[in-house]
């Protein structure tokens, strides 16, 4: 109970603030500021995969394979009669190869329209970005030709060959952030249809 000298403080403007009917959180107190859960409200990317249907995740399944032979094929890392390699496949370019292949696929089922979301193109960028990291990572160093007419062959294997695992590790985390954006703002942000 309150006397009659004490006050309430007043929210600051950026403070979210429970609107009581929905349960949805608003920055400013006014509808016109930001409404969505909040990452307090249990919104995870956990909950946002189990949310998908089949058509999501057969785009998922299918992404991942179309990425594993894009990358695999022309860097040698799956074998095939067409493309060759003078340095041996490293032993993380496989796995590398089946961590980028999962996150690119899952993050392209997220662009699967259901009607109701708003597509960010951040997280699109981020995984194009993390998609060449991991091409680049697991190529041969000596048979991409923009390192080899930067450094040479012994500057591309004296130097590139070296940061290769930084990039594979860059690529799969910036692929895994996206996934991770593109997830948590299908559910945390829902838009209302008209």
């Amino acid at each position: 109970m309150r006397t009659s000298g004490e006050t309430t403080p007043s929210p600051v403007a950026s403070d979210p603030v429970d609107d009581g009917a929905t349960g949805r959180r608003v920055i400013g107190g006014t509808s016109d500021g930001f409404v969505g859960p909040g990452p307090r409200d249990g919104v995870t990317a956990l909950a946002a995969l189990r949310s998908w249907d089949r058509r999501r995740w057969w785009a998922a399944v299918v992404a991942a394979v179309l990425t594993a032979v894009i990358v695999g094929v022309p860097t040698d890392v799956i074998p095939n009669p067409v493309f060759g390699r003078p340095v041996a496949v490293t032993w993380w370019s496989a796995p590398v190869l089946a961590f980028t292949s999962v996150l690119a696929g899952l993050l392209a089922a997220t662009y699967v329209r259901t009607g109701s979301e708003v597509e960010a193109d951040r997280s699109a960028r981020m995984g194009g970005v993390g998609g060449v990291l991991a091409f680049l990572a697991v190529g041969c160093p000596v048979c991409n030709k923009l390192v080899l007419l930067a450094l040479g062959t012994t500057g591309a294997m004296e130097f590139f060959a070296p940061v290769q695992p930084v990039l594979a590790v860059a690529g799969v985390v910036v692929l895994a952030v996206a996934l991770r954006f593109r997830l948590r703002s299908s559910v945390a942000c829902p838009v209302r249809t008209r």
